[in-house]
């Protein structure tokens, strides 16, 4: 309570500042903001403000005024996404959505899929920097009928900025958490610094991304030290009102400490290396109501992990992986809806020192209609139908339908199914005496049966529901007891009920001074059904309570932000993170300072790593926009 009312008491101290203006810094995120958001499903594109299942939209004006420095921060903040990070800064995270683990929630880069076939570990190391980013979609529940397999739980989507006129944007940033280094880690104390710059050339036809980044960090504990760099590209041009081509490339690289990541104590020296790159090439072409987008996409990925990072004649695990996609998306438009369907094929291989080499493929064929019934009613029905090459047919229908009340309120439910195919280590992994994989696994399946009941008017949204998800076959890895190596199993069904409520509103306390708060709440109750006594390694590590507060206060040119977050995992003390964040305008200039971890919370969120503790940055923000 103490740290809640210091907090409440900085926010006062705030509302003395500001002084003159010209432009200032909106921190108002308005209700016609998100309406003009499109959500990019691949098939059909939907308004926001037309969805028909639970999807929240990040702007780029929220991510620009949060206390993050990373893509996984900034998630971090979302209702039902559990960010567990191995190191911070954006080194390496796991994912999940409601309560699901990481294999079973997928991540796209304008809809191109980033599923790694060695592990889910590897999702998250994306080439997007934040400054590259127009808005993040992340939709809850089983989604196979829009994004294949392994959306099981849900999908985030990161959208990058494209646009008709040109811009700049130059962000750097250095921190520290004023601690002096360990003993044997080196000398001076904790600190890093990192860089952002952002192009986009744009004429009426065309719009051309560039972006690179890059990060630098001698961690915040014992070999825990992080350098990373994002390079990344994305074009657009028009040759006519009904013909386009589009184009993007990315690379990232991450070298890393990995000290407590796996197999603690143990791992104390231990480093890794990551390498991935993304590559991907459509176009789109509209004949009358018809309109149809070949694509063909590449992910490839490197992980070098070495258990003794200055003896790699032993404990070095190397992988290589790669997965073609290619598809074609179409819709037609008729008198009774919207037609959407296609066909994909994903090709992976993988070549591993502890995995092996091996390969399948994956081909899915879908169809849906998007359609109205009145002014009122809106619904979307498809089904999508998957082949394995090592896991057979199978068919994966969903129904999503809203009802608008009056103007402000909607009622919605939804009826999704999914799958989850077993990763490469998860099926072949030989890493004795500590994992072990599994040939006999067989894919999770889910079913999700979700309903809201949404509220909107002016600036003021409210949405709160409940969903039930059974998954069949699930998979974790367990052992009967400390003595015997971890391994997956098909341990039974997995269910889960969920509730959640989320409130967001802003206040104009004068012509120039604005003040808002957003809350959210997401309560998780899991249960296993399974005929075995096993000790899990992931399960119950999911969370049960996600209580996230934000208030933002502009005044002027002055602005800020204060985030808390209260969590509570199934096993597990809780504890509440507090982030705050104020930015100073000058002219093209954005200073501003952040202090992450306020209190010093002591927590973890994967394996043996202890998160930072409070850790303070400065930094400055250049921004051009073409007139």
């Amino acid at each position: 309570m103490k740290k809640v009312i210091l907090s409440l008491g900085i926010l006062s101290t705030m509302l003395t500042f500001g002084q003159q203006s010209n432009e200032g810094i909106d921190l108002k995120i308005k209700s016609d903001d998100l309406e003009e958001v499109i959500i990019q499903g691949n098939r059909l594109q939907t308004p926001f403000n037309e969805a028909t299942r639970d999807i929240q939209i990040i702007t780029q004006k929220q991510i620009q005024n949060l206390p993050a420095k990373s893509l996984n921060e900034v998630l971090s903040y979302i209702s039902g996404v559990d960010i567990r990070q191995r190191g911070p800064f954006g080194t390496q995270t796991d994912i999940s959505i409601d309560g699901g683990t990481s294999e079973q929630t997928i991540v796209l880069i304008n809809g191109v899929k980033m599923i790694d076939a060695q592990s889910a570990h590897n999702m998250m190391n994306i080439p997007v920097p934040l400054s590259a980013i127009d808005h993040i979609e992340v939709i809850r529940g089983a989604a196979a009928r829009i994004y294949g397999i392994n959306a099981l739980t849900g999908a985030v989507n990161i959208v990058t900025k494209k646009g008709k006129n040109s811009s700049i944007s130059a962000d750097i940033q250095a921190g520290s958490s004023f601690k002096s280094k360990d003993e044997g880690d080196g000398s001076g104390i904790y600190g890093g610094i990192s860089a952002e710059l952002t192009g986009v050339y744009g004429t009426e036809n065309q719009s051309q991304l560039f972006s690179v980044a890059q990060s630098d960090y001698n961690g915040q504990r014992y070999n825990s030290a992080a350098k990373n760099t994002r390079l990344f590209y994305t074009g657009h041009y028009a040759f006519n009102a009904n013909n386009s081509i589009q184009a993007m490339a990315g690379y990232a690289r991450n070298r890393f400490g990995a000290n407590g990541f796996y197999a603690a104590p143990g791992d104390v020296n231990s480093e890794e290396h990551t390498d991935s790159s993304v590559f991907s090439l459509s176009s789109k072409h509209t004949f009358g109501n018809f309109t149809i987008s070949p694509r063909i996409s590449d992910r490839y990925g490197e992980d070098d992990y070495r258990y003794y990072r200055d003896d790699l004649s032993k404990g070095r695990s190397v992988h290589f992986t790669n997965a073609l996609m290619l598809e074609v998306n179409s819709s037609l438009t008729t008198a009774i809806g919207t037609f959407g369907f296609g066909v994909e094929s994903r090709l992976e291989k993988i070549n591993s020192s502890n995995i092996g080499q091996h390969q399948r493929d994956n081909h899915g064929i879908y169809a849906e209609l998007k359609t109205n019934i009145g002014q009122k009613l809106r619904g979307t029905i498809g089904v999508y139908g998957n082949y394995n090459t090592d896991f057979g047919y199978q068919l994966y229908p969903g129904l999503d339908v809203s009802y608008l009340l009056n103007d402000y309120w909607k009622i919605s439910t939804s009826i999704g199914s999914g799958q989850r195919i077993p990763s490469f280590s998860d099926l072949y992994l030989n890493q004795r005496p500590g994992n072990i994989g599994n040939e006999l696994l067989q894919p999770e399946s889910a079913w999700n049966y979700e309903g809201n009941l949404q509220y909107s008017k002016g600036n003021m949204q409210f949405k709160t529901g409940y969903f039930y998800r059974n998954i069949t076959d699930f998979i974790d890895w367990v052992r009967d007891n400390p003595s015997q190596p971890y391994s997956p199993s098909n341990l039974g069904n997995n269910k889960m009920q969920g509730f959640y409520g989320r409130l967001q509103q802003d206040f104009n306390l004068s012509e120039n001074q604005t003040l808002g708060y957003d809350v959210s709440y997401n309560y998780l109750n899991p249960s296993l059904e399974t005929s075995g006594d096993k000790q899990s390694k992931y399960t119950l590590e999911s969370l049960k309570h996600q209580f996230v507060a934000g208030i933002h206060y502009q005044i002027n040119d002055f602005s800020f932000q204060l985030k808390d977050r209260w969590l509570k995992r199934e096993l597990g003390d809780s504890y509440h993170v507090a982030d705050v964040r104020l930015n100073y305008k000058l002219q093209k200039f954005l200073v501003y300072t952040e202090a992450t971890n306020l209190f010093n919370a002591d927590y973890k969120e994967a394996g043996a790593v202890p998160m930072p503790t409070r850790w303070l940055s400065l930094g400055v923000k250049y921004q051009w926009n073409q007139k």
